[in-house]
């Protein structure tokens, strides 16, 4: 999505109602500030202001989107190229967190692994030790729940009976038992238990 285009179209659209900065952002509930932002292509309007935003301008949230109006003949083009992006860009974003999942996973039992091996050379067996070991374990374990969370954020698990593809509750994904990206989870669509593979995108 072209954020600047985005921008200069709600501008235009907001001076074709005659409408200030402040005045949008009063009916809005938001600040002028805000709204500044949006036109000047910093960022988008969360989803639930975003359809009051485009009533307000009198224009489709496809049209806001695409940073232009559309007429009937391109609008099932449009959409569908604006959805294309939309996936590209939900898959590269569940791609990013996996890979700093595996980054943060990795890293973090390589130096584990490390200050357990150098503090058993290093010190003698004793409380010195003992609260290394304990308090290393202890960071690893945090790094690893977070690491988890990453997984759970990015992308879905496809349930291999329906097909169905969903996101678990933290917990759930925790307790289930998995090889590597692939957990033993429960479907919401089907209700049967299966070996649901980690997939990025719908």
């Amino acid at each position: 999505m072209d954020l600047i285009k985005i921008g200069k179209f709600m501008a235009e659209c907001r001076k074709n109602k005659k409408l200030t900065q402040e005045e949008l952002s009063e009916k809005l509930s938001v600040t002028d500030r805000a709204v500044s932002k949006w036109e000047r292509g910093l960022s988008l309007p969360d989803s639930g202001k975003m359809l009051d935003l485009c009533n307000i301008l009198g224009i489709s949230v496809n049209e806001l989107l695409i940073g232009e109006k559309s007429d009937i003949k391109d609008y099932d083009k449009k959409t569908n190229e604006l959805l294309l992006e939309m996936t590209q860009q939900e898959e590269s974003n569940n791609r990013r967190m996996m890979k700093d999942m595996w980054v943060l996973l990795i890293s973090s039992f390589v130096f584990y692994m490390g200050i357990v091996y150098i503090s058993s050379i290093a010190f003698e067996e004793g409380p010195l030790l003992t609260t290394i070991v304990v308090v290393s374990t202890i960071i690893f374990v945090i790094v690893g729940l977070y690491a988890l969370r990453l997984e759970v954020q990015a992308g879905y698990y496809e349930c291999n009976n329906c097909h169905n593809k969903f996101k678990p509750q933290y917990l759930s994904a925790l307790i289930a038992p998995h090889v590597h990206t692939t957990r033993y989870l429960k479907c919401p669509n089907c209700g049967k238990r299966t070996w649901s593979k980690k997939v990025l995108t719908k």
